[in-house]
């Protein structure tokens, strides 16, 4: 039967139905909750209720967009971060940092990455973001833009910093920066990037959130949050968070301070430490080691000798350069005439001076290091200094650090270093810091970054702790293709990449087999064969003559080069009766049989070089 829309429905009475009774559920755990009721113990999820795919566009049936991620540096290392995204075609590098050599890497000055990759795709490529103004984030971008001319897109006091490095190479006219801000979002080319504030050892340090057709990608940068910082506001959480509800594709995570429990200390740490130690010095000089880049130091110094009643200067290049531009820009202030010249401190009596300078990781050229050898051109370090290291020693500078300290010991002074007072504190997340960022931002994928394998790996494991699945981390290495989608992640083939060593003005020119050579001179020394040969007959001449350095003093060990020259004598004739005038072949035997016997003398082998001269 039809009904009308407008005729009310008939009620149906169900009779001879049984109430229905509550059913009865037993607890699932014997742990008792709030309140008393039973609670399940289990790893709770990772993911929230309601939370949007990372990955917007991709409809039933339609594989999803995806984007690469090729890191070609900062894996597996500290420093020489660089990482390039693509996506449907456009690409973008975020960072190109530096790292200083080994102490292995002998006349190395620095270590860039392999740009081969990027050169390979430049016409792709929209643009480099900058995170921070630190040497492991800009200190390859000149020989980055010798190669390829590239917009750099970074903030105000980064931007100040690049500018100091372009200079020096003489290509600040030729490239194009553009500033950028906390909250304002920019376009390159199909990605929309919008940096986000974070704490750092220096100012205007940013996250950044990498919108692309694949979904949104949160690389950090370095990072710590501080709750009281001395300036700029704490971390900008509530934005992460905010792209954590909406979906985050990727995190990269800075994971230098993995292995750290708890968290990083606050700036306001070192500025109660350092105001007892300006009191604890009192009536003698002061003379303070800092990072040239840390502008928050450099401020609470000034702040200090402003209470005083001291002067300051400042010593060393790059600290006086990047002094003179972070007080042009606003981020450094200091009242008139507190700021005096280096060649003006001896004016003044030992206790109205302090002296910031660059030297904290005992750089063997640096200005400390100088005083330290009694050897700087402005200040003589005696029993009247009060010296401050405020730095922690980078992974292989404790040696060259140590032996500062020892040099301006020996000439008197008094000096503090990291392990006795709190004089530093960490610029980088440490483990529950890195829990807030990795359950705020909610990541479908995690790769930590900027780290040695074994903090990548702790960092690895803290985040499969919190209900990230371990098929959805990768510990990614360098120059390899990371695919991600809301498929899934895989990865693609390896790109070139690497290490280039600048020895000088040579950038590349310098490989492993230079160094090889170089480790071998340093380790045993060179052994020159001077011989002149018929080139006719191969009859000799005159000569052999034997030059040795670094190998053994010869004034002493004349016995031992004598007989060194009978056998090199005696192998000439022989290759001379053999008619062999491969003089390449004789070279060879040359080499051979002084090498055995020197070897059976000393049980060293020096790089032996022969050469005959042919007339």
């Amino acid at each position: 039967m039809l009904r009308s829309a407008n005729e009310p429905k008939k009620e149906v009475k169900k009779d001879n139905k049984k109430p229905r009774t509550p059913r009865k559920t037993a607890p699932k755990a014997e742990n008792a909750g709030v309140g008393g009721q039973a609670v399940q113990q289990r790893r709770r999820p990772f993911y929230a209720k309601g939370r949007k795919p990372a990955n917007k566009g991709h409809k039933n049936g339609e594989a999803a967009v995806p984007v690469h991620i090729v890191p070609l540096g900062g894996l597996g290392e500290v420093g020489k971060n660089i990482t390039l995204y693509e996506c449907q075609g456009d690409m973008m590098i975020v960072d190109c940092g530096l790292v200083f050599p080994d102490s292995d890497m002998f006349g190395i000055d620095l270590v860039i990455p392999d740009f081969t990759y990027v050169v390979q795709n430049k016409d792709k490529i929209k643009g480099v973001v900058i995170t921070h103004g630190h040497e492991d984030h800009i200190g390859a971008l000149p020989y980055l833009l010798k190669q390829v001319n590239l917009p750099i897109y970074a903030t105000k006091l980064t931007i100040g910093l690049i500018k100091n490095k372009l200079e020096e190479h003489n290509l600040l006219g030729r490239t194009k920066l553009v500033e950028i801000q906390p909250r304002h979002k920019f376009k390159l080319g199909c990605f929309t990037i919008e940096p986000i504030h974070v704490n750092h050892s220096i100012p205007d340090a940013v996250a950044l959130a990498i919108d692309c057709p694949a979904g949104v990608i949160l690389q950090t940068g370095d990072f710590k949050i501080d709750y009281t910082p001395l300036s700029d506001g704490p971390t900008d959480l509530s934005t992460i968070a905010e792209y954590g509800k909406k979906g985050v594709l990727a995190l990269l995570s800075d994971s230098t301070n993995a292995e750290r429990p708890g968290f990083t200390a606050t700036e306001h740490k070192v500025a109660q430490s350092f105001a007892n130690l300006f009191r604890q010095a009192d009536k003698q000089r002061i003379i303070i080691a800092t990072f040239a880049s840390n502008i928050y130091r450099v401020q609470q110094i000034i702040d200090l000798a402003v209470e005083n009643g001291r002067k300051v200067a400042v010593s060393g290049r790059s600290m006086a350069n990047n002094t003179q531009m972070a007080l042009e820009l606003g981020y450094l202030h200091a009242p008139e005439n507190v700021l005096i010249d280096l060649e003006q401190i001896n004016k003044y009596p030992p206790e109205k001076i302090v002296l910031i300078t660059t030297g904290s990781q005992g750089e063997p050229l640096s200005a400390l290091s100088r005083m330290a050898s009694a050897s700087h051109r402005n200040v003589r370090v005696g029993p009247g200094d009060f010296i401050i290291i405020s730095a922690t020693p980078i992974p292989g500078n404790e040696k060259m650090v140590t032996t500062v300290v020892n040099g301006l010991l020996r000439l008197g002074a008094q000096v503090i270093y990291e392990s006795m007072y709190d004089v530093h504190v960490s610029g980088h997340a440490c483990q529950e810091e890195q829990k807030l960022v990795l359950t705020l931002a909610a990541p479908k994928f995690f790769l930590p970054v900027h780290g040695e394998y074994k903090q990548l790996k702790k960092h690895a494991m803290t985040a499969e702790s919190l209900g990230i699945p371990a098929k959805n981390i990768h510990i990614a290495e360098i120059g390899q293709d990371i695919i991600l989608s809301a498929d899934g992640l895989e990865t693609g083939e390896p790109v070139p990449s690497g290490a280039v060593m600048v020895d000088g003005l040579g950038v590349g020119d310098v490989g492993n087999v230079v160094l090889r050579d170089r480790r071998h001179l340093s380790e045993d020394g060179l052994v020159i064969v001077v011989a002149t040969v018929n080139s006719r007959t191969g009859q000799v001449l005159a000569g052999p003559d034997l030059v040795s350095r670094g190998f053994v003093y010869v004034r002493e060990s004349e016995e031992l080069m004598d007989e060194a020259r009978r056998l090199v004598s005696q192998c000439l004739e022989k290759c001379a009766a053999e008619n062999v005038r491969d003089w390449n072949s004789v070279k060879t035997r040359v080499r051979e049989t002084l090498s055995s016997y020197i070897y059976r003398k000393t049980k060293r082998s020096p790089m032996i070089l022969p050469i005959l001269m042919e007339v």
